[in-house]
């Protein structure tokens, strides 16, 4: 068997406008100046703390506190009054039902996301089965540490020479190489091309029929 792992923010789906508005929320009610759009989404697939922290990197503890609280607080606000939306990337239902379809293969998550809103990703598209193994934030360290893939590979029984790690930021290409596992970039998220190269990746997919292809390389 083979384990592939996919990130969620920025590789399964699009969750920027939601991030960025819930962050810029959260500082301007610390009163805290406004961050760029691109330095909030720099951060995406960190902890949420650890995103906070190194944002403001000379934030106290307890402003780093309050703003991680007024994220969490503004996001729930944000999904109560429905003013976001969190669609699949092109091609990934199609893909993630092809390779759950596979007898040859296990599907795992490893994110930054809370279990809440990973069980919510997987209410709305009826993923609950298609994923043997889900690590989130709640009970890991976070990207790049690798205690996420190494849990995912103990709990579907498969070594590191069987596992694939995708995601869309060097955290993830990241904790893949901290692992020892392969890790795959995908180019449309939230990290450039380049620096997914720089942190190792073994390739970076273009759309969906790209990575479709680099993980039935993988598989063989």
């Amino acid at each position: 068997m083979k384990l592939v792992i996919f990130d969620c923010d920025g590789t399964l789906i699009d969750s920027q406008h939601g991030i960025v508005e819930s962050m810029s929320r959260a500082l301007a009610d610390e009163g805290l100046r406004p961050l760029p759009r691109e330095d909030i989404l720099s951060v995406v697939g960190l902890s949420l703390t650890f995103a906070v922290e190194r944002l403001l990197p000379s934030a106290a503890p307890d402003v780093v506190a309050r703003v991680v609280d007024g994220y969490r607080n503004a996001f729930t606000e944000l999904r109560q009054d429905k003013s976001i939306a969190e669609p699949l990337y092109d091609g990934i239902k199609d893909l993630v039902a092809t390779l759950n379809a596979r007898h040859d293969v296990f599907l795992g998550v490893a994110t930054g996301k809370s279990i809440r809103g990973v069980n919510r990703l997987f209410d709305q598209h009826d993923w609950h089965t298609a994923f043997v193994t889900m690590q989130t934030a709640d009970t890991n360290m976070s990207k790049p540490h690798p205690e996420m893939i190494e849990k995912a590979m103990s709990e579907a029984g498969v070594d590191v020479a069987d596992t694939v790690m995708i995601g869309d930021t060097t955290f993830d290409i990241e904790m893949a190489g901290n692992a020892g596992v392969r890790g795959l970039g995908v180019a449309w998220g939230y990290h450039p091309i380049d620096e997914l190269h720089r942190a190792g990746a073994h390739s970076v997919a273009h759309d969906s029929a790209a990575l479709s292809d680099a993980i039935d390389q993988f598989l063989g």
